[in-house]
């Protein structure tokens, strides 16, 4: 099965029921929230400067993340990102997603809308899985730091095991997306057959 299938626009129905599942699950996070202030009244004060901090970080950083998505979208045509980073990129698509990950830095989140724009553009899943670990695990700077207070032997250890791992682990997340996807369609043909 080929991944256009995986990366295609959720069909409408299925966006309502994601949407709704969404305000679900942040209306759960709230409640819960608030009976653990309720629960334990001595840390609020804690919980409401985190949780302030933590919005006005995404005031301040989503919206030019947006933007470069944005332009992301617009100036990289479909066609490249299926040449670098798609089905066929094969080790340089690797390469590419490794390096995507490691060199920019910032909070994870960051990279969530620009992973699901590669993911339309026709990016392999896998290449995409390898990009987001990268990015959480695989830092320029954080290389640094490990090499000046673990050593050199320790930081080439850990950088070598972790790209041994993400790789493997990219190509098997995508290999049961593909499969839950081909079931999902048989599933589907079958249904509409009767």
């Amino acid at each position: 099965m080929s991944t256009n299938n995986v990366v295609q626009p959720v069909p409408q129905k299925r966006s309502g029921a994601m949407s709704r599942r969404s305000y679900v699950i942040a209306a759960a996070t709230v409640l819960g929230g608030v009976l653990l202030l309720l629960r334990f009244p001595q840390n609020a004060a804690l919980a409401t400067n985190t949780a302030r901090s933590y919005v006005l970080e995404l005031a301040t950083i989503l919206p030019a993340v947006m933007v470069i998505v944005g332009l992301f979208s617009v100036f990289v045509s479909r066609e490249r990102v299926v040449k670098f980073m798609g089905k066929s990129s094969g080790p340089r698509g690797v390469v590419l997603s490794i390096v995507a990950g490691a060199l920019p830095t910032g909070p994870r989140y960051i990279a969530l809308p620009l992973a699901a724009a590669l993911l339309k553009k026709g990016a392999r899943v896998s290449n995409v899985i390898i990009m987001l670990s990268a990015w959480a695990c695989i830092k320029l700077p954080q290389e640094l730091f490990e090499l000046q207070f673990l050593g050199w032997r320790f930081m080439v250890t850990r950088l070598t095991l972790t790209i041994l791992m993400v790789v493997p682990m990219g190509i098997a997340i995508e290999r049961i997306i593909e499969w839950d996807d081909s079931r999902k369609a048989a599933s589907s043909r079958q249904h509409s057959g009767m």
